[in-house]
């Protein structure tokens, strides 16, 4: 009887051991939450479908586009007008044609030029004359046959007229001094193309004041940029510049800011900011409509990844590490985007650490 009831009690005991220790058919869970912290055990698939990376404070320039216009470098564009009035008897150049500087633009018959070129060659001859007539005062004077005043006398003609020669050659070089005595050249004073031609052939040029054409350099232009009022403050002199145009698809322009204008233009309220942009080849055109870009420096911001951004409903969260394998959620207020980066305004610090992949998974 004995035997039995020890044998029953050891069953029992045994039945009882066997069922604490049998293996419970439930999955472990990939995530515990625990009073608003997310933790992921040890042996949660999650583990391999998460990536934290600390949040960076870096300087990042803000891109700011303006609309823009070519124009030409008035510091490379000169007027060119007739020295002496008179009649145009031949036109060399058109509207668009290229020049050298020195090559004959247009050829005009001037009563003046004839004039001028009469009176070098009058001092011309007179110098020769004081010439010879000084060289026979100091002959004579070697010999003691003339007295001291003649000599000085001779020598002081000579002066005048050679001054007075000068002169005259110098007026006719500053008029063309090229052709015959009746008709005067225009010159280029530059090189650079016929960009605006206000004369022809047959025409009178009586007013010395007008301009008979305008020879530009377009290997030096102006991209001339019309910045927003609000964003005026943000462009100065020296600040880099990067320049597309329509026309130009694919090529890009590097330049820098000559000038920003003090006053806005009453019309558009914008403020014009000059650009240069050297150009040899004279591939950028005057009027041509263009953008400009600027990289405007911006103070140190915190940065991540966009793919760190939960949104909720109409607020943006974030799980930022707060123990190894630990996560709490956090509200975030965003700046301006970055391409595949975000700046961060408001809820994050630099360097703390935030699931920037697979965080849906463990949102709720």
């Amino acid at each position: 009887m004995l035997f039995r009831f020890l044998s029953i009690t050891l069953f029992a005991v045994a039945l009882a051991s066997c069922s604490r220790t049998a293996p419970s058919n439930e999955p472990a869970p990939a995530v515990i939450a625990e009073h608003g912290v997310l933790r992921i055990p040890e042996h949660s698939p999650l583990r391999a479908r998460l990536k934290v990376q600390a949040v960076e404070l870096r300087e990042l320039p803000h891109a700011l586009s303006a609309p823009a216009l070519v124009e030409a470098d008035p510091a490379h564009t000169v007027n060119v007008l007739a020295p002496l009035t008179g009649r145009v008897a031949e036109l060399k150049v058109g509207l668009g044609d290229r020049v050298k500087r020195g090559q004959v633009l247009a050829v005009i018959a001037s009563g003046d030029y004839a004039q001028a070129f009469a009176d070098s060659r009058k001092a011309a001859d007179a110098l020769a004359l004081s010439r010879q007539a000084l060289e026979r005062a100091e002959g004579v004077s070697q010999a003691g046959g003339a007295a001291q005043k003649d000599l000085e006398a001779a020598r002081s003609a000579f002066h005048q007229a050679r001054d007075e020669d000068e002169r005259a050659r110098t007026r006719l070089a500053a008029l063309g001094g090229h052709g015959d005595a009746q008709r005067m050249a225009v010159l280029s004073p530059v090189d650079g193309s016929i960009t605006a031609l206000a004369t022809a052939a047959g025409a009178f040029a009586n007013d010395a004041n007008a301009s008979l054409m305008t020879v530009t350099d377009l290997g030096h232009v102006w991209v001339t940029a019309n910045i927003a009022e609000n964003e005026s403050a943000s462009i100065h002199p020296g600040l880099p510049a990067d320049v597309t145009l329509p026309a130009l698809p694919g090529q890009h322009f590097r330049g820098t800011v000559q000038s920003v204008s003090d006053v806005l233009d009453a019309d558009s309220r914008r403020v014009k900011a000059r650009i240069v942009v050297p150009t040899a080849d004279g591939a950028l055109k005057p009027n041509m409509f263009a953008t400009a870009q600027f990289e405007v420096p911006q103070p140190k911001a915190l940065l991540m990844p966009q793919s760190a951004l939960l949104m909720n409903n109409d607020s943006v969260t974030v799980f930022v590490e707060v123990a190894p394998w630990t996560f709490q959620r956090r509200s975030v207020e965003l700046g301006l985007d970055e391409g595949s980066d975000a700046r961060i305004v408001k809820g994050l610090a630099a360097g703390e650490r935030v699931v920037v992949a697979g965080g849906v998974l463990i949102n709720d």
